[in-house]
């Protein structure tokens, strides 16, 4: 089947954050999403931003306008938490994110009456119902279809390093997993997703499209649920690996990782070069080895199976990228990378805060609840880098 893949903005950036609602009080999760939406419908309609729901409903999810800067990015998700807000706060219901919610049970939630989300659950039962997942997900422009793969396949090799940034879900139905990252595991248990197939360009891809289709597999390329996908309807390349990250500012900056990695990757094919690619089977390694141990991962980097500590290999590629971050506009967000890497990411701070509190998983919602709602504004991070 063709699949056309729309023209974009080069590098044009477009950010969705999947939000939990919790009550104030317990920190359970809250079904509480359709009254949300009813309520913003008509007052939102206009802005760049949007508020949708999600498979669960306790769950909405904010999607910025395109922007060709992270930080208008960035302020499109930001106001449309400001206006969720205005709904939730009379109710008493609390927005917090990580990749899951450290004590929810699943056979407590509700599924959206969405068709499409029904059939979802018909299809794969208790794994979908499982599915208490949380989220980003990072759209950057490219240029040219026949960019696409090979940039997907190069990305491949920073997708533990992505996975180790955003790492937030160390915790599952109560239980404490001894993964950083225990979404990304869950989450490809689902049909479709999971690591992108090496293909090698669109042709490929178009073939793929067709066996799943004509085999009943999904309906379209929509369904197609990898870490990292090409989304043909906004021409662009879809980072899903991330667990939910739990501010705004750390959101900002593994936003504009993404943004300046493509970026990078497009010039190099602009000037001839051929993309780096690594063997499938160290990509899922990889991929296993930062789930488990976020950013104490040791992580293969190159084709002869060089192996340094995912750190390491972040601020050396963050020294070889600051140039790119400078003309696109987010050097000050890039730099936000840093203190992820100095002070740890979401799943270390659980971790710290429920050894604090001798294993009382209430105490880390409430933690998680506070960043969200009192950890600094985009803005006022930048402030304070003095940036």
């Amino acid at each position: 089947m063709a699949e056309h893949f729309a023209r974009s903005g080069r590098s044009s950036v477009g950010i969705e954050w999947e939000v939990m609602l919790a009550d104030g009080s317990s920190g359970s999760l809250v079904p509480r999403a359709g009254e949300i939406l009813q309520a913003l419908a008509e007052r939102t309609a206009a802005e760049r931003f949007t508020v949708t729901g999600e498979l669960l409903t306790n769950t909405v999810e904010v999607t910025s306008g395109i922007g060709e800067t992270v930080a208008a990015a960035i302020d499109d998700i930001a106001d449309a938490v400001a206006a969720v807000r205005t709904v939730t706060d009379p109710m008493g219901v609390e927005l917090l994110c990580a990749g899951s919610h450290p004590f929810a049970q699943w056979y407590d939630q509700q599924v959206s009456e969405s068709t499409r989300y029904r059939s979802l659950i018909e299809r794969t039962q208790w794994w979908g119902r499982n599915m208490m997942i949380w989220g980003i997900h990072v759209h950057v422009g490219v240029d040219d279809v026949t960019k696409v793969f090979p940039i997907i396949n190069a990305l491949s090799i920073f997708l533990p390093h992505l996975q180790a940034l955003s790492a937030s879900s160390p915790f599952w139905a109560g239980e404490r997993t001894g993964y950083a990252s225990n979404r990304v595991l869950v989450f490809q248990q689902l049909p479709t997703a999971g690591l992108p197939w090496p293909l090698d360009d669109w042709a490929q891809f178009e073939a793929y499209l067709d066996d799943m289709t004509g085999t009943g597999v999904i309906a379209d390329a929509s369904e197609v649920r990898w870490d990292i996908r090409p989304a043909p309807r906004w021409g662009t390349i879809e980072v899903r690996a991330c667990d939910g990250m739990s501010t705004l500012p750390e959101l900002a900056a593994v936003a504009s990782l993404i943004q300046v990695l493509v970026e990078h990757f497009s010039r190099e094919l602009d000037a001839g070069r051929q993309l780096p690619r690594l063997q499938p089977w160290f990509v899922r390694e990889n991929k296993w080895r930062s789930a488990r141990y976020g950013l104490d991962a040791r992580v293969i980097v190159d084709s002869t199976g060089r192996q340094v500590p995912v750190a390491d290999h972040l601020r050396e590629t963050m020294r070889h990228l600051e140039p790119i971050a400078e003309q696109l506009s987010c050097a000050r967000e890039f730099a936000g990378l840093e203190a992820i890497l100095t002070s740890g990411a979401s799943a270390t701070r659980q971790l710290r805060v429920a050894d604090a509190a001798n294993g009382d998983l209430r105490a880390v919602v409430q933690h998680l609840i506070r960043e969200f709602r009192a950890g600094p504004t985009l803005r006022d991070h930048l402030a304070s880098l003095g940036r």
